[in-house]
Order: C-alpha cells, then sequence, then structure tokens
C-alpha cells in the first residue's frame, strides 16, 4: 500500500457523499489523501437482480455493451450474423449486462441477427445464474419500435432502446421540428413501447451535452411519466469534458421530476479523447448504467472502450469512487479484444490502454529494473487479470533503451546462460550496439550475439581486406590482407581458377609464410 496526495480539484476524486447529491467544483475538497493497492486484483461481486428500472445495490454500475450497433458502425466494421453471434456470446461470458445487439429496422440481416441473439444469448444462464438483457435500437418512430421489439422479444430480458435529438441544432437542421413537437414525440414513442408489451424502455435525447437544460428535464420528466426505466445521456459529438459531463449528471438527478424512478446512463463518444473520462465523471456524478463497445470502437473516433471504464472502475473504484464496482469478469477482457480486432478488421493500436500490444511491454532499461525488482513498480493491473499469457513474467523487452540488468535477466531466462564480469559487458554493448539498428532484438538475435561473444575460439587471423579480378580475359586474381594475432598485416596475391580458388591460395600464401617464420 501507499499514500497518494491529489491536489486535482476533479470531481472524480471526492468523499462519498457527492455521489448522492448534486455537486459544484466549490464543494470537492482540494486536497484528498487516499491509499491504494498498485496492482488490481478483485474478486467479482455479488451482482444483483435485475429490476429494470431499479438497482438495489446503489455500488453496482451496469455495462451496457453497444459493440454489435454503434461499433459496427465504423467504418468497414461490417460483422456476419454469425460473427456477432460469436461476439454476444463471449460479451454475456464477459458477464455484461445490457448487450445492444443492433439496429433491427436498418436491416433485415440485422434484424435477424438481433433475434437470433435474442433467442439464444438472451436466454442462456451461465453459472452465476445470470443472463443478459438483450436490447435492440430505435428511432422514436412506430416502425423502428416494431421492428426492435420483434427482435428483441425472445430474450428473457428484453428491452427496446429508442432515441430522438433534443440540441437546437439537431431540432432545427435535422429534424426540423419544434420543441414541442419533440416532447409529443418521445412521450408517445415510449408509450408506444410499453403497449406492446415491453417493460424495459431505455430514451436517449440524442445530443444531450449541447441540449438546453431546462428543455432537457422536460423532455426526460416526460419519458418517465410514459414507462421509460432509463435514461442515457449521450455527448453525441463528444464535446464535453468530464467535470462539465459530470455536473450534467448530477443537475439532472436533481432536476428531473420522477428521476428517482430510472437509472441514469452515459453514452460519451471519443471525439476529444475524453470518453472514458467523460463516463467516469458520470457514474461519479450518479449514473448506475455506462454505455461502452469492446475497443472503443464506434462512429468516428469511437466510443468509450469497456476494458478502460471496467479496469478503471476495479481499480480506482473503491477508494476514490465510493466504492463502485461491475459484474464484469476481466478474465475474459483480451480475448474479447482479439475476437473484436478480428471480426471488424480493426486492429488495435499498440499502445492502446489495457488491450494493446505494448501495454504491459517493458522497454525502458529503468523501468525493466523496477519490474524485476518489483512488478508492481510499473504495473498498476495484473495481466492476468485481464486473461493475458505474456512469454516472460515481467513482460521484459529488449531493445536499445534496456539495461543491464534486463538483458542479464533475458540470457538467464531464455537461454539459461547467466554471465558477469568481462564476458557480460562484451555481450552487454554488442547488445546496445545491435540494437540501434533494429526494433526489436529477438531472443535468436540474444543467442547469437552470445555465441559471438563468448563462445568464439582464439582469434588467430583476422580478414583484413579482400579484392579479385576476374573475367573472360584473363586468369581470376586475388590481393588478400589478413591480420594475426599480434596485429601485424600480411598481404599476398594470387592467381586461381576462379575468385574463391585465386583468395584461397592467396591465404594458404601467408599461413603458410607466417608458419615458416
Amino acid at each position: 500500500m501507499a499514500s497518494l496526495l491529489f491536489l486535482n480539484p476533479n470531481p472524480l476524486i471526492s468523499h462519498r457523499s457527492l455521489f448522492l447529491k448534486p455537486y459544484s467544483l466549490s464543494s470537492i475538497p482540494k486536497t484528498i489523501t487516499t491509499t491504494f493497492s498498485f496492482r488490481a486484483k478483485c474478486s467479482l461481486s455479488r451482482r444483483p437482480d435485475y429490476i429494470p428500472n431499479r438497482i438495489s445495490d446503489d455500488s453496482f454500475v451496469r455495462i451496457f455493451d453497444t459493440t454489435l450497433r454503434d461499433g459496427e458502425q465504423s467504418p468497414g466494421a461490417t460483422m456476419t450474423s454469425k460473427e456477432k453471434l460469436d461476439v454476444a456470446r463471449q460479451l454475456a461470458r464477459l458477464g455484461v449486462d445490457i448487450i445492444e445487439a443492433g439496429f433491427p429496422a436498418s436491416s433485415r440481416d440485422d434484424l435477424e441477427a438481433v433475434k437470433m441473439i435474442a433467442r439464444e444469448v438472451g436466454n442462456t444462464i451461465d453459472e452465476d445464474g445470470h443472463v443478459p438483457v438483450v436490447c435492440g435500437l430505435a428511432r422514436c418512430n412506430k416502425t423502428d419500435i416494431d421492428a426492435a421489439w420483434e427482435a428483441v422479444r425472445h430474450a428473457k430480458f428484453p428491452r427496446i432502446h429508442t432515441f430522438i435529438a433534443t440540441s437546437e441544432i439537431h431540432l432545427q437542421y435535422k429534424l426540423r421540428k419544434t420543441r414541442e413537437e419533440v416532447v409529443t414525440i418521445a412521450r408517445d414513442m415510449v408509450g408506444y413501447a410499453r403497449s406492446l408489451g415491453c417493460n424495459d424502455i431505455e430514451f436517449s435525447p440524442e445530443d444531450a451535452g449541447r441540449s438546453d437544460r431546462e428543455f432537457l428535464y422536460l423532455v426526460l420528466g416526460e419519458v418517465i411519466k410514459a414507462g421509460a426505466t432509463t435514461l442515457n445521456i449521450p455527448d453525441t459529438v463528444g464535446i464535453t469534458m468530464p467535470t462539465e459531463f459530470g455536473q450534467l449528471i448530477a443537475d439532472i438527478k436533481a432536476n428531473t421530476p420522477g428521476i428517482e424512478n430510472v437509472i441514469i446512463s452515459t453514452h460519451c463518444q471519443n471525439d476529444l479523447g475524453l470518453s472514458t473520462a467523460n463516463t467516469l465523471a458520470g457514474a461519479y456524478a450518479g449514473a448506475r448504467q455506462l454505455e461502452v463497445t469492446v475497443n472503443g470502437i464506434g462512429e468516428r473516433a469511437g466510443n468509450a472502450s469497456l476494458e478502460e471504464v471496467v479496469m478503471a472502475i476495479k481499480c480506482r473504484g473503491k477508494e476514490l469512487m465510493g466504492g463502485l464496482y461491475t459484474g464484469i469478469n476481466t478474465r475474459h477482457i483480451v480475448m474479447a479484444s482479439k475476437m473484436v480486432a478480428e471480426y471488424t478488421g480493426l486492429q488495435v493500436q499498440p499502445h492502446k490502454a489495457i488491450v494493446g500490444a505494448n501495454a504491459f511491454a517493458h522497454e525502458s532499461g529503468i523501468h525493466q529494473d523496477g519490474m524485476l525488482k518489483h512488478k508492481g513498480t510499473y504495473e498498476i493491473i495484473s495481466p492476468e487479470d485481464i486473461g493475458l499469457t505474456r512469454s516472460n513474467d515481467s513482460g521484459i523487452v529488449l531493445g536499445k533503451l534496456s539495461g543491464r540488468h534486463a538483458v542479464r535477466s533475458k540470457l538467464l531466462e531464455v537461454l539459461g546462460f547467466e554471465l558477469d564480469g568481462k564476458e557480460l559487458d562484451d555481450v552487454f554493448w554488442r547488445f546496445k550496439a545491435e540494437a540501434e539498428k533494429k526494433k526489436h532484438m529477438t531472443d535468436a538475435d540474444l543467442e547469437a550475439l552470445v555465441s559471438d561473444e563468448v563462445f568464439q575460439p582464439q582469434v588467430v587471423w583476422s580478414l583484413g581486406d579482400l579484392q579479385v579480378t576476374c573475367g573472360t580475359l584473363g586468369l581470376s586474381t586475388a590481393t588478400v590482407k589478413l591480420i594475426g594475432a599480434d596485429g601485424a598485416e600480411h598481404v599476398e596475391c594470387a592467381v586461381g581458377t576462379g575468385p574463391v580458388h585465386a583468395a584461397y591460395k592467396a591465404i594458404d600464401c601467408i599461413v603458410q609464410e607466417s608458419q615458416l617464420v
């Protein structure tokens, strides 16, 4: 355990009471001291029984995965129905609470894929008794809602997610409707979804981050009265800052009539690279459902990343977020990431947090030395916690920045060579010279270095220069310069039947001459 002093008045860092009431920046302590374990290794907590509009434990956060809907909207990320089913099964294995399986009204294929997921994944009970909610997206019109209900109604826990924009720019230029018309449509379509027999309705005011607050409160209050059970607050264009988005959630919680009867959700886009931070700020302010995608894929710059949000809560939820926790089995994260990358063709950048190839790799000599002494010096998460198995226990990757300690450890671990003193010095400096020329040094490279530097026989002769003349007009001639063990240079010229023969004859002349002397 170690103590850290935070001097940042960030709404993510405060005492638990701020979770339970609206907050302002002035109410947050400027200095908070907390303690935490450097490497997060915690067991899964008991998941509360699913009730659409209520969670029995206020510290539990539902994870709503929209990889199969918003994630698939990434250019080129289209998946087949079978691939979607495979991903949905992996999401269920991961412990996702709600799977948004698609947008059924967008195509017949999508409707059938959502229906298949609802029937199979939406009725499969895991060993912990968990069954994910299966959700379908719909615009606020009867055709979309009918399609969504047809697709999801076969699941044990079906949900319809309907939306309409509420910001002035969307009302004026996209919808071309008045505020009054939008309120009426939202209220009527939520009511229509309930009339079909669906008792789990999520409503999203699209572009909530740029919407007028009073109008937002009005719309949300009306859909609650119409039967909405979850209110999702999207930062559709990714424009808000974490403090701003946290305040938005807090204001909605404080000013929306009937808000105590629904779950508040977040949906944060990543246009400014703030989707994870905004999502966590929303959770801190009272949201108890977080919408995410595997690898953070999605429209434009993507969505809040499931692995980042979940691991941030796992690492810091207890100490800095009032005890928040999720039901995610994090040991299935790596497999989910690889599956989504493979099926969508959207490869994960090497330095992507949690699941990137470099996330648990260490090349700097200072870092490698720390890792060899204690992994907690530079790793706050145990790779095993996300299902990652690495080729070596310390995650050491040899390169030009690696130090002597790391090279020595790698030699012992991979090749079984324990070098010290001059032998280690010779190998290390040769390693540094080679590493300057290559991006990565492999185990084979290291073995070759050891062979060259440690196991070479005593040098008697070394080649200084070689020059050959050959062609069709005359005999092949070779001039060879050899350097003896004493540093003396010996030069001979010879004629042969070819350049190689001539070179060897010249070498023979030098060696025989030297031996006679």
